[in-house]
C-alpha cells in the first residue's frame, strides 16, 4: 500500500464510520433506540474503529517512514563513501604512486654505486613501505566504492570473519578463542573493540613478521568486566624500544597504538603492550562495574 493511500484512508475512515452509523441508526435502529442514546454511542463507535483500523494504518505508515529514512541514510552514506574514495584516489593514492616512482629512480641510482649499499638497503625498505601503504589505500578505495551489504550476522561472526580475512591475506595463522558474550558490550564498545582488533592485526601484519596470532576474549569476574588479548609470535624488535607502554610519550611515534590508547582512555579501558614468554601481547581490559 502506497504512503498516499494510507493517508487517504486515515482521513476518510472516521467520516465513513460516522456516516454509516447515522444511516443504520436512522434507517434500522430508530424504532429501538432514542436519539440521545444514538448520540452517546456515536463517539464510542468511532473510537473503536480508530483503535482497530486506524492503529493498523498508523503502524504501516510508521514502517513506511522508517523504510524511507533508511533508504535516505543509505543513499547519503553511499554518496559520502564515493566522495571519500574519490578524495583518496585523487590525493593520497596519486601521491603514493608519484613517491613510488621517485623511490624507484633512487633505488636504481644507488644500485650502480658500490659505496651505496647501506643507503640502498634503506631505500628498499622505504620502497616496501610505500608499496604496502599504496596497497592499503587502494583496498580502502575499493571497499568504499562497493555497496555495504546489510550484515545480520551475530557480532562474534564479524570478529571471526576479520581473523579469517587476515589469515587469508597474510598467511599468518589466526587462532580465535572468543568467549566474551555479546550482551556484555554496549553498541559503541562493539564498534571500538572491533576497530581495535583490526588495528592490532594490521600492526602484526606490518611490524611483527609473525607466523601465528592469537585473538582471545572472555568475561572476567561477576560483574561487567572482561579482557581481550591479541598475541603474536613475531619479532621482539616490535616492542624492543617500548619499555613503558601505555604512556602518551611511548605511543607518540606509533600512530596505530596511539589511536588504540586514545580509544581505551575514552571508554575507560585499561590497556598494555608488552613482550611476554616470546610473544608480543596487546591487552585491553574493562574493570568490573564499568559500563
Amino acid at each position: 500500500m502506497q504512503y498516499r493511500d494510507i493517508k487517504g484512508l486515515i482521513l476518510i475512515i472516521p467520516t465513513l464510520t460516522i456516516g454509516l452509523w447515522e444511516y443504520v441508526r436512522h434507517q434500522l435502529l430508530l424504532p429501538y433506540m432514542s436519539m440521545e442514546m444514538g448520540n452517546v454511542l456515536a463517539p464510542f463507535i468511532v473510537f473503536g474503529v480508530s483503535v482497530t483500523l486506524l492503529r493498523m494504518l498508523f503502524k504501516r505508515m510508521e514502517g513506511t517512514q522508517e523504510e524511507l529514512q533508511r533508504e535516505r541514510a543509505s543513499k547519503a552514506a553511499l554518496v559520502e563513501r564515493e566522495r571519500l574514495a574519490r578524495e583518496l584516489h585523487d590525493g593520497i593514492a596519486q601521491s603514493l604512486f608519484l613517491l613510488s616512482v621517485k623511490v624507484d629512480r633512487l633505488e636504481r641510482r644507488f644500485a650502480g654505486d658500490p659505496d651505496g649499499q647501506e643507503p640502498l638497503k634503506d631505500v628498499r625498505e622505504l620502497h616496501k613501505t610505500v608499496r604496502q601503504t599504496d596497497e592499503y589505500v587502494r583496498q580502502a578505495i575499493a571497499g568504499l566504492r562497493s555497496s555495504p551489504a546489510a550484515d545480520t550476522r551475530p557480532w562474534i561472526e564479524s570478529i571471526r570473519s576479520l581473523a579469517l580475512s587476515f589469515e587469508r591475506d597474510t598467511g599468518v595463522k589466526a587462532h580465535v578463542a572468543w568467549q566474551l558474550p555479546e550482551e556484555g558490550l554496549s553498541s559503541r564498545e562493539k564498534v571500538e573493540l572491533y576497530a581495535t582488533v583490526r588495528e592490532a592485526l594490521q600492526n602484526v601484519r606490518k611490524h611483527a613478521d609473525a607466523g601465528n596470532v592469537w585473538i582471545e576474549a572472555d568475561a572476567e569476574g561477576q560483574g561487567q568486566g572482561w579482557f581481550c588479548r591479541i598475541k603474536d609470535d613475531g619479532s621482539e624488535a616490535a616492542v624492543a624500544d617500548w619499555p613503558q607502554i601505555g604512556r602518551e610519550a611511548a605511543a607518540a611515534n606509533r600512530y596505530g597504538l596511539r589511536i588504540i590508547g586514545e580509544r581505551a582512555a575514552e571508554l575507560g579501558w585499561l590497556w598494555r603492550f608488552a613482550r611476554e614468554e616470546g610473544r608480543t601481547v596487546l591487552e585491553l581490559r574493562r574493570k568490573e562495574g564499568l559500563r
